[in-house]
């Protein structure tokens, strides 16, 4: 059965999903508080069957237990009994990845379930909630062993999708024999925010807004990512990252992405993941000209916090890792060219915020000449609002300007409203087929071959050294404002 992925389908009854890496922390911090969000919102159909698969011996009432410190609590109360109800709907079943034995039994677990409540169509749901480095060890023996054969079967996959343009093709080339394109949901949970999924709807449905957004108004687009911690233990992890391939090259370029494309032909997923993709084929390359500043965190001022180097799991103690990185980018189209266009992403930093900042030229000729320019800005993290500077005369006799606020934050107009979390739309949109919010792979590579070239350079042999800066500084000297 052929599915299109601008079609999405309703929601089907009797759907199974199934969570490989369900004992790891994904599953505990982000999978089950999202699914237990959705169901105890009314949005998960209770007759949906969730089956956990890992290699470890553990139980259902200890994924219980784990997970139940993230589940925020539902607008509807009386989530001792809901969280009660919703595990009912789950059952475990201990494998390995590599082998065919516990695929089996997985697969009658399913097949069970599936009889019992008469599915003549199955709706089968893949997370792999694992490592990369199984990605395509789980998906064969999903193909092998338990694919919806004469039904819907999708697969989500977490990111890193590939640290390269190479290694990505690569993966992209391990799934293409097993599922068609519209199966595979690639997640960058950023995409998942109301805020991120909002701002297409701001942009194009207030055609003023689109109108002045542009070269001609527009002096210039910034997108900040501050994190006020460090590696913090997981070094191991980050020193083979690095912060362009922990956050700019996917969480970041997708927030600018949606900022900046052209508005989409059509309101489905293939016409807005076009749209972001012929944004992307706009952009140069990057490389060292692209680069502002480079910096690895410090030891803090006062000596109470440690440097990168220091973390005991950064086992090379040489690392030029990078904890911070500006980036300058071109894109050039009509509306675009020439605006100053500037990415910034650090650890160890002075605040915790994730924003977009789209910043309007300044008025210069009438009565106003050189007021406070006008700003659209999108606070992500740590609390979502959205909102738009706007110039009015201060109260009282003085004729002075003052600058507010035209808040279009959802905190204050629907605050007793259910908004989701990104996981819970995601996981949603998945269970609908609805790809619009996942990553696509002709996307995928236009974006790696955008960032390979720059990772080649500070990553290289003669990799530039990043610039010291205290951990709980505003980051290296130097950087744009």
């Amino acid at each position: 059965m052929t599915q299109s992925a601008s079609e999405p389908v309703a929601f089907k009854k009797d759907t199974v999903l199934v969570i490989f890496g369900a004992s790891g922390d994904l599953a505990k911090k982000e999978t089950f508080p999202a699914l237990f969000g959705l169901y105890s919102e009314g949005a998960l159909d209770p007759s949906t069957k969730i089956i956990c698969y890992a290699r470890s011996n553990i139980t259902v009432q200890k994924i219980r237990e784990m997970c139940l410190p993230y589940c925020r609590k539902s607008t509807t109360g009386n989530d001792e009994a809901k969280m009660k109800e919703f595990f009912k709907m789950v059952s475990y079943v201990q494998g390995a990845y590599d082998t065919d034995d516990g695929y089996i039994r997985l697969r009658d677990e399913i097949e069970s379930f599936e009889a019992e409540r008469g599915v003549t169509e199955p709706h089968r749901v893949f997370y792999l909630a694992v490592p990369p480095s199984i990605f395509l060890t789980v998906a064969g023996q999903v193909k092998k062993n338990v694919y919806a054969e004469n039904g819907i079967t999708r697969v989500i996959v977490e990111k890193p999708f590939g640290d390269d343009l190479e290694s990505s093709r690569e993966m992209q080339k391990g799934f293409k024999p097993l599922f068609r394109p519209e199966e595979i949901f690639k997640i960058d949970h950023f995409l998942g925010k109301d805020d991120v999924r909002r701002l297409l709807t701001v942009r194009f449905a207030n055609p003023f807004l689109n109108q002045s957004w542009n070269k001609d108004n527009i002096e210039s687009v910034q997108v900040w990512f501050k994190e006020p911690f460090g590696a913090e233990g997981r070094g191991g992890f980050f020193d083979s990252t690095g912060i362009i391939r922990d956050v700019m090259q996917n969480h970041l370029l997708q927030i600018l992405t949606l900022a900046t494309m052209e508005e989409p032909v059509a309101n489905n997923a293939d016409a807005i993941r076009d749209a972001k993709v012929d944004l992307l084929k706009c952009m140069e390359p990057l490389g060292p000209e692209n680069i502002v500043a480079l910096g690895q965190y410090g030891r803090s001022v006062d000596g109470t916090k440690p440097s990168y180097l220091d973390d005991d799991t950064v086992l090379n103690k040489k690392s030029k890792c990078l904890t911070f990185t500006e980036l300058t980018f071109a894109i050039h189209n009509d509306r675009w060219e020439g605006v100053p266009i500037v990415m910034r992403a650090g650890k160890g930093l002075d605040e915790d915020r994730v924003e977009i900042r789209i910043k309007y030229k300044k008025n210069t000729s009438g009565m106003f000449k050189g007021c406070t320019p006008n700003e659209f800005v999108i606070h992500f993290h740590p609390k979502p609002t959205i909102y738009m500077t706007f110039n009015t005369k201060a109260p009282g006799f003085d004729d002075k300007l003052h600058q507010i606020n035209l808040d279009m934050t959802y905190a204050q107009e629907y605050k007793k409203d259910w908004v989701p979390e990104a996981y819970e739309c995601l996981i949603k949109d998945a269970f609908l087929g609805n790809s619009a919010n996942y990553v696509r792979d002709d996307e995928l590579d236009v974006s790696w071959a955008l960032f390979t070239p720059l990772l080649k350079y500070v990553e290289g042999p003669n990799a530039p050294e990043p610039e010291i800066y205290p951990y709980g500084s505003t980051g290296p000297k130097g950087i744009l404002e």
